[in-house]
């Protein structure tokens, strides 16, 4: 289902640091190779009042519309890695939160880290400029004339009342992912905030699988079999789309939403296994997000909940954990440079390359649900011997991080097995040849 990756798209030299994603070649880089900086750039919460940390340590581990009403509560999800609430039940309380946890609110609150602007507006108002009646689904008329659309200005009304300076965010849904053509999904992508992201469930979601969703991915939509559509990798397809209607393109950070509970009270299909919700993550980190928001609700399934984190068992708890660990110990490759154009991947994976003090990563995760070799070739790797001037020479191997083992490496090609669509390998290089 997904593409084979080389790399993802940039902008064109010489953008602006912080207003988007730019690129350079460098003096020892192959023609054709070069580095992209992440979306919104390096130090992009730096730009907020009171924003989210900024810093190579931080990677946004949020979860979706969770409730804190006690300290005991606020540090079970801390000790789950989680690191940001996005938007929060009304009884809730921030004062609870501890050190490294943030909230962003749909709601005015000092001790808040930016404002939610909406959720899914591009679905219940649709792609127009209307008037709004300030009503919400289930509150009555959303336009002020029937009959038409109005989500870029519930967008822009929502975002006029928020205090300048202030970091905004708005969750998108199946409009702009699926149902509405480029312009229209870019006037919602685009509008009135500063981190966007789109809910596509595709786990859970028993509608997903249709030619008028999820079959729309194609060239010639049609309906997805069970196997095509519930596959982790089109998590990443999601945050493809997303970054695709950018503009200019780079220039705003993408999250990226996956369910560890089951979202629909039809219940016809399980929640995610946790090695589901891994390889959905990576594969979205993979594609270009910068954070993840996991929706933690349960309307079906074996454990209905609200809070799926606190009452669905260890087993997922603790794998949360340690799936938020892996992330967090990364953040700093995540928000590195990305080298662009310097990797070809022959098989079924998709993968990114980040260059990290002075090493490569090759961070890949399986687009096929079938087992497969993968074979790859990455400009700019150290041979063996080392470069002249006393550089120490590179390994005879790539450590795969937290596997516990090296795969050969011979001029930059190297082989692996992608055992099932839920694979993710992480590959360390010692040092580079292209001066970086």
């Amino acid at each position: 289902m997904a593409l084979i990756l080389v790399l993802s798209a940039c902008l064109p030299v010489g953008s602006e640091p912080g207003t988007g994603s730019s690129t350079a070649r460098g003096p020892h880089l192959p023609e054709g190779v070069s580095l992209e900086e992440p979306d919104g750039g390096t130090d992009f919460f730096t730009g907020f009042e009171a924003g989210l940390p900024s810093g190579p340590e931080y990677v946004p581990i949020g979860l979706w519309l969770g409730s804190v009403t006690s300290y005991e509560e606020a540090l079970q999800e801390r000790q789950l890695g989680l690191n940001l609430y996005v938007d929060l039940s009304v009884d809730s309380g921030l004062g609870f939160l501890g050190e490294g946890q943030y909230a962003l609110t749909s709601w005015p609150d000092p001790a808040a880290r930016g404002a939610v602007l909406g959720d899914e507006v591009d679905m219940w108002a649709g792609p127009g400029h209307g008037a709004w009646t300030g009503n919400f689904p289930g509150q009555g008329e959303i336009c002020a004339v029937p009959g038409t659309d109005c989500g870029y200005s519930v967008q822009d009304d929502l975002a006029a009342n928020v205090p300048p300076h202030t970091m905004t965010y708005s969750n998108l849904g199946k409009g702009v992912t699926f149902w509405q053509t480029d312009a229209e999904a870019a006037g919602f992508v685009n509008g009135a905030h500063d981190v966007v992201s789109a809910d596509n469930y595709w786990f859970t979601d028993p509608n997903i699988c249709g030619a008028q969703e999820g079959g729309t991915m194609l060239a010639e939509p049609r309906d997805l079999t069970e196997v095509q559509c519930r596959l982790p990798a089109n998590y990443g397809w999601t945050v493809d789309r997303v970054r695709s209607l950018v503009d200019p393109h780079g220039s705003k950070p993408v999250w990226a939403f996956v369910e560890v509970g089951q979202p629909w009270d039809l219940g016809t299909l399980d929640p995610p296994e946790v090695a589901q919700i891994r390889a959905a993550v990576w594969s979205s980190l993979i594609h270009g997000a910068r954070g993840i928001v996991y929706f933690g609700h349960s309307f079906g399934g074996p454990c209905p909940s609200f809070h799926v984190l606190r009452d669905c068992g260890d087993d997922l708890a603790e794998g949360l954990a340690e799936i938020n660990a892996g992330v967090t110990d990364l953040a700093p490759v995540l928000n590195s440079p990305s080298l662009r154009g310097a990797l070809t991947v022959e098989g079924a994976a998709d993968a990114v390359v980040k260059v990290h003090a002075g090493d490569l990563y090759v961070l890949a995760t399986a687009a096929s649900p079938a087992p497969g070799e993968v074979s790859f070739r990455l400009d700019c790797v150290r041979a063996p011997g080392g470069e002249e001037g006393g550089a120490a020479p590179a390994p005879e191997g790539a450590a795969v991080v937290g596997e516990g083992r090296t795969v050969p490496v011979h001029a930059g090609r190297f082989t692996d097995t992608f055992a099932d669509g839920n694979a993710v390998h992480l590959y360390r290089f010692t040092g580079n040849d292209c001066g970086l």
